[in-house]
């Protein structure tokens, strides 16, 4: 049976704007105040208030920005912020991307994607993005209705995966996230950089043959 490997997306496959390296930050909010006239500190308030609802599919992210975005100054459509905010926030890990590939040449692995998103990013990751051409599911947190590092989400990921020989092998940048799947009985690997990925002793061995 083939080992099932999971990714975090955002500080994964999408580098993080929140690296503790500010060199290593990439920031698609850079140019958020010229573009749409919103200061980045007022608009991270959104995820500290409302985003624990959304991402666990109990609200929607468009009626949240509607009604949110007015008290920091923005008067457009929310629709024109969304559309912002999904072309700019997807700056690709492509070394990562390419050893995920390599790696799926091995034929005993399927890799799939385990993250915290509400549904319109997920399907734009999935879809335009084209994670769909590259993994074989997507278990975010708003189709799962729970979130890491909640057990509840290991919980429904594992009835989605089905029996398994292998614990699954999940690459997440959260040590929160890293230590509830330890303690939910895979094996976690806290991610930093792609060799975290490539030197992990069994990935290593199946991309010395590819």
């Amino acid at each position: 049976m083939p080992r099932a490997i999971l990714f975090d997306i955002d500080g994964v496959l999408i580098h993080s704007m929140f690296h503790p390296d500010p060199n290593r930050a990439r920031r698609w909010d850079q140019y958020m105040k010229d573009d749409l006239g919103i200061g980045r500190d007022d608009w991270q308030t959104f995820f500290k208030q409302r985003f624990s609802s959304i991402v666990r599919g109990k609200t929607s992210l468009l009626t949240e920005l509607g009604d949110f975005l007015p008290t920091i100054g923005y008067k457009d459509s929310p629709l024109t912020f969304l559309a912002y905010w999904l072309k700019h926030d997807n700056q690709l890990n492509l070394q990562l991307i390419d050893a995920i590939k390599r790696l799926s040449r091995s034929g005993d692995v399927e890799v799939y994607l385990a993250t915290n998103q509400e549904h319109i990013r997920a399907f734009h990751l999935w879809s335009t993005v084209g994670f769909s051409h590259i993994f074989k599911d997507m278990f975010y947190a708003a189709r799962m209705g729970e979130a890491k590092p909640d057990r509840a989400y290991f919980q429904a990921v594992d009835a989605q995966l089905g029996p398994q020989n292998q614990p699954p092998l999940f690459f997440d940048d959260g040590q929160k996230n890293i230590d509830a799947a330890n303690a939910h009985g895979w094996e976690a690997i806290l991610f930093d950089e792609t060799e975290d990925f490539t030197t992990n002793p069994w990935v290593a061995s199946r991309l010395k043959q590819h």
